[in-house]
């Protein structure tokens, strides 16, 4: 039991690693599933500990390849792990075309084992996933599996939406296949180098602590799914703010006045009550190269929270500026299309391509400048890299002293600020600058800093 109790605390300190909050008692709880459970079978445990930790079906993605290094299948490489490629790809099309995950399974440790190692000492501790699919290529296998299939089912001819249907179903084995490749390649860097160091660097994180500069295009996407519901969380800790706020501060004055009639003791304080009066916000975004997916998705996160404000106002730049306000009014129904939208309707270069943030903040401040007041508070979305062009910091001073706030939230590293072309400590001084590299550190930000 201790080594069990050991691989669950090694699961939960993996877990919350990668963000999850789970306490003492969800712990407890795990334990008394896996005592109950016991460990004949692996997918019943799997599922029983998903049910006392998890907080989210989003949550699965971390949780289940940390799963499979904590409770993995098998220790060590398959006994008789001697087939040859092609070998191994007669068995593997033979396994999709049954949909048998035990030998799929097998198969995947076979593969990894025979064709996955790298490294030029005998015990090196190098497994590649994708040197083992790159090799193997289970994906050419679809049509072969496809005709397996119609054969055994006596039906050679098929229509196209049965086709279609069969090869959706086909790649799904396929796409199984692939992730217990990865799986096992990770059990097997992990049996060397020790799980924890595996769950916490080897194992994709969710979403929302991805490097926005770094997300691929499905990160990416998942993230602009989850726009509406953050919207949804950030909106209700913002009409929580604005109700504290409307309760006002403390008037001296009128206190002592009303304390006359208690001799003096102030037993019941007057507040000096707030207008409620909502806030106006102003975003520039830099659109161009990694950068523009942290932009889109801010642009998207604040348009869902527009009931909160009573006017907002987007402007997108590369070295030009425009207002696409309209713009992303009309994308909120496509989000994914925003940026494509953007950058074909909107003026946002010159006669070049490269970003000019000198160029694009003079222009606000001359043309648009009149969107700023004592009422606004401006977010400027970017890495501050000028390509050694003029930062213009005198366009900077003009919209900070317009403004009620100005806050420059910048997706790079704070370490990185100032290195190469980048102006960032320059416009730090005229305006407050923070890190803001994913999803999660936006939401905080925006719950802090938006106005109220």
């Amino acid at each position: 039991m201790t080594e069990v109790a050991e691989r669950i605390t090694g699961l939960v300190g993996a877990l919350r690693a990668h963000g999850m909050r789970i306490g003492t008692g969800e712990s407890v709880d795990a334990a008394r599933a896996a005592r109950e459970l016991g460990f004949a079978d692996r997918e019943l445990l799997r599922e029983g500990l998903a049910a006392t930790l998890l907080h989210g079906p989003g949550q699965r993605a971390v949780f289940d390849p940390v799963f499979d290094l904590y409770f993995p299948r098998a220790v060590g490489g398959p006994a008789d792990a001697g087939s040859d490629r092609d070998e191994l790809r007669d068995r593997l099309a033979e396994a999709l075309a049954a949909g048998d995950q035990v030998m799929m399974a097998r198969l995947a440790a076979e593969a990894v084992d025979g064709m996955g190692g790298y490294g030029s000492s005998p015990g090196s501790d190098g497994f590649s996933a994708y040197q083992t699919l790159d090799r193997l290529r289970p994906q050419t296998l679809l049509a072969r599996v496809r005709s397996d299939l119609r054969g055994g089912n006596g039906d050679g001819s098929g229509g196209g939406f049965a086709d279609r249907l069969l090869d959706d179903e086909i790649r799904g084995r396929i796409e199984q296949f692939r992730r217990m490749v990865g799986a096992e390649a990770r059990r097997r860097v992990a049996e060397r180098r020790g799980r924890d160091e595996i769950a916490r660097r080897g194992v994709v994180p969710t979403a929302d602590r991805v490097d926005f500069l770094f997300a691929g295009r499905d990160q990416l996407a998942e993230l602009r799914r989850a726009v509406q519901p953050l919207a949804r969380k950030l909106a209700t800790r913002l009409a929580a703010r604005r109700r504290r706020a409307a309760r006002g501060t403390v008037d001296l004055r009128r206190t002592l006045r009303s304390s006359l009639s208690t001799g003096g003791v102030p037993m019941r304080p007057v507040l000096r009550r707030r207008r409620p009066v909502r806030p106006e916000l102003v975003l520039l975004c830099d659109v161009s190269g990694s950068v523009s997916g942290f932009s889109d998705f801010t642009m998207l996160l604040v348009q869902a929270l527009h009931d909160q404000f009573s006017k907002i106002r987007v402007f997108a730049f590369v070295n030009r500026l425009d207002e696409v306000t309209g713009l992303l009014d009309h994308g909120r129904a496509d989000p994914d299309g925003l940026g494509a939208r953007i950058r074909a309707e909107a003026t946002l270069t010159g006669w070049h391509g490269s970003s000019d943030y000198g160029v694009a903040l003079g222009e606000f401040a001359e043309r648009y400048g009149a969107a700023v007041g004592p009422r606004t508070t401006v977010f400027v979305l970017g890495d501050a890299r000028t390509n050694m062009s003029d930062p213009n910091l005198a366009a900077v001073r003009e919209v900070a002293r317009r403004a009620r706030r100005v806050y420059w939230l910048n997706p790079e590293p704070q370490d990185r600020w100032g290195t190469g072309d980048s102006a960032a400590p320059a416009y730090a001084e005229l305006v407050e600058m923070h890190e803001c590299r994913t999803a999660r550190q936006l939401s905080a930000l925006i719950a802090r800093l938006l106005p109220v």
